[in-house]
This record gives C-alpha cells, structure tokens and sequence, in this order.
C-alpha cells in the first residue's frame, strides 16, 4: 500500500478531441460544446491500483500554434504523455515530429516517460481518413508501445487509455509486475 502522484500530459493538434476525452475519463459524461483549451487546462482524478493510491494530474495543452513555446516547460516532471490525433483529419498525425520533440525534450535529461499514440473520434466511420493499420505502423516507427482508438462520445477505449499508460508508469516505477 501506499500513494503516488503522476502527472501525465495530453497533447495534439487542436480540435482533436484531447479536451473531450479528458472530460469523459474524468466525468464519465461526453460535451459536445467544450471550448478551445487556452495554452494549457489541469484536471486530477484520483484512483487506486492494486492498493496504491494514485492521485493523477493531467495537463491538457491547447493544440494551437501560438501556444506551443509553453508546451516544453510544461512537459517537466511528466510520467507519461498521450499523443493524440483526429481519425478524421490525416495532417493530425503528420504533425507528430514536431509534438515528439516537444514532448521529448525534458524527457531525455530524465526519466523517458511512456507515451501512447491514441486516435480520436473513432465514432466518425463514414469520415475516417488514417487506417488503424497506417497508425499502428507510426506508432512502432516512434516506438511508442501502445496505440489506442477511441471515441469521447460513445467512451469506446477511454478508461483502457489511461489505465494501460499508469500501469506502464507503475510497471517503469516497478509498483506492479
């Protein structure tokens, strides 16, 4: 038994669907309406895992280009990160050089925290234009581990989400086998 803070950071272009998915892992509820995330929005969720406590920050960067010089300041101390893209709109992943390297930055003094690539609005079927497959295959070129699907509307993979990145962090920390 015993207690752990994490903060995890959540990043992307902007209306990719981080601040929703956000809101359905904290709330269990999906809004439809939510606003752009100026520069940067925390949420804490508190959970247990194996008896351990986990107090959990996570930071949602706002995905706009006038706001990215803050991101790597941001990133210290972080023990995971969730790179996230829109199914819907291919230049969302194309993007993640430049989101890595931000991401990287602080890491690479430290601690190399775990990363997930994670695919939103997987809802839109119709609208899809980056194939499972196609992300799987840049999830390993990064070798980023786990690359997940998921949709805040219908709350398909949320929980899955954050609950593979903390075991990764617990397993790295060596809390859990």
């Amino acid at each position: 038994m015993g207690e752990v803070t994490y903060k995890i950071v959540v990043f992307g272009n902007g209306g990719v669907g981080k601040t929703t998915l956000l809101h359905r892992y904290i709330t269990g509820k999906f809004f439809l309406d939510t606003k752009v995330t100026i520069g940067l929005d925390i949420a804490v969720k508190y959970l247990e895992i194996e008896g351990i406590k986990i107090t959990l920050q996570i930071w949602d960067f706002g995905g706009e280009d006038r706001f990215r010089f803050l991101l790597p300041n941001y990133t210290r101390g972080a023990f995971g990160g969730i790179f996230m893209y829109d199914t819907t709109r291919p230049h969302s992943l194309r993007n993640i050089d430049e989101w890595l390297e931000i991401f990287r930055r602080e890491q690479i003094k430290k601690f190399h925290a775990p990363l997930i690539l994670v695919g939103g609005k997987s809802d839109l079927i119709t609208r899809r234009l980056i194939s499972e497959k196609e992300a799987k295959k840049v999830a390993k070129s990064y070798k980023i581990s786990h690359h997940f699907e998921c949709s805040a509307k219908t709350g398909e993979n949320v929980e899955l989400i954050f609950d593979t990145l903390i075991r990764t962090i617990m397993r790295k920390a060596s809390l859990l086998k």
